[in-house]
């Protein structure tokens, strides 16, 4: 049986980063993010990193830490308005950006991980995401080509695991978390709970263990993007 279960995220990321590498990243805002992860990422040093993530986090906290040691060269995203220190390296000519539709961000992690090179889109056409890319008409309409993401690591986080890798995730980390866990050629996920073997009920299993290769339980920090509240009223 091979070993998955790690001490530790940097014990888990041991031998498996170098500088320039492509990684995929979970999460969905600050929720199921793989923030054990990303800090070994940067006590580590590695640098010239591309990242593929849904949004690169906030100041100080997920991807932005990254950022912040300048570990970051390029950005595959979506959504990146909650980080001040993102949009000045991008305005100041610091830092790449590839901007992708969300669900475009999701298949291409998706076919990535399905081996599937490349697929027609209508998501872009006429816009700048169409620019560079080739426009191919299908029935009268035209679509444009995206290529699959196959990243040199994927990190991601989820709620419980088993030692053999099976992941289940909880309510909205399970929005990038899947897809890009397949989209790598190594997948590290840490969990909030690791459970004993054949203790998770099958049809539950979000994710099967044959894409996990490395695994570690951590303790995370439960943040809210965005705090809204209204006040109370009166009786």
């Amino acid at each position: 049986m091979v070993k998955k279960v790690y001490g530790s995220a940097a014990e888990a990321l041991e031998g498996v980063l170098f500088d320039g590498m492509q990684i995929a990243a979970g999460g969905f805002g600050l929720c199921g993010i793989p923030e054990n992860l990303i800090a070994a990422i940067r006590d580590a040093g590695t640098k010239d990193l591309t990242v593929a993530s849904n949004n690169a986090g906030v100041d100080g906290f997920g991807l932005g830490v990254l950022l912040e040691t300048r570990q970051v060269k390029k950005m595959i995203s979506s959504y990146v308005g909650e980080n001040a220190e993102f949009m000045r390296q991008y305005l100041a000519g610091e830092l790449e950006l590839e901007f992708n539709p969300q669900g475009t961000l999701a298949e291409r992690m998706r076919a990535g991980g399905a081996g599937i090179p490349g697929f027609y889109t209508k998501t872009g056409v006429g816009t700048v995401i169409a620019e560079g890319k080739e426009v191919k008409n299908f029935d009268g309409q035209d679509y444009i080509l995206e290529r699959g993401i196959v990243a040199d690591l994927s990190i991601v986080k989820a709620w419980k695991a088993d030692d053999t890798g099976n992941l289940v995730f909880r309510k909205t980390s399970r929005n990038f978390n899947p897809p890009a866990a397949t989209c790598g050629k190594i997948c590290i996920a840490e969990v909030e709970e690791i459970v004993p073997r054949g203790s998770l009920n099958p049809d539950e299993i979000h994710l099967p263990g044959i894409y996990v290769h490395r695994l570690v339980q951590g303790q995370h920090e439960k943040r809210i993007e965005q705090r809204t509240v209204r006040k109370r009223e009166e009786a």
